[in-house]
């Protein structure tokens, strides 16, 4: 046995890095936060250190986006059949009306986009056409 296979054989123990970013990452983002004022007061480049390992990793809106699929796919049983349906085709119909909202705000946009083009086309059309008459 040579010095390479002994060496792989023995278990990995985890950085102190790696267990204070388990140790943050169960207490939840106010560790998070905490830690990284904490880090500003004492000396502030830990802290700005924090802070773009925190937007670098999406630790700071990692909990927005398990919440809201939670929401979404957690709808368990009420044992109310007929509460449960009706949640359900609530739920369904209120999803196709976020749907229909957002192609809206986005026929609105294109239509907003297109009068200002539209706009800027006239109004370059007029300086050109003012400029080549004089």
């Amino acid at each position: 046995m040579n010095t390479a296979t002994s060496m792989t054989s023995l278990p990995a123990r985890p950085s102190w890095f790696s267990r204070a970013e388990d140790w943050l990452d169960r207490k939840g983002k106010g560790a998070w936060i905490a830690a990284m004022v904490l880090g500003f007061v004492f000396f502030w480049p830990i802290g700005l250190a924090l802070l773009f390992y925190m937007i670098w990793s999406k630790n700071m809106f990692k909990s927005c986006s398990r919440k809201t699929a939670a929401m979404r796919t957690g709808m368990r049983s009420t044992g109310n059949a007929a509460f449960d349906a009706y949640k359900s085709d609530t739920l369904r119909r209120l999803e196709e009306e976020q749907e229909q909202f957002e192609a809206f705000l986005e026929r609105l946009r294109e239509a907003k986009d297109k009068a200002e083009f539209d706009q800027f086309m006239d109004d370059r059309a007029n300086k050109s056409g003012t400029t080549a008459d004089a």
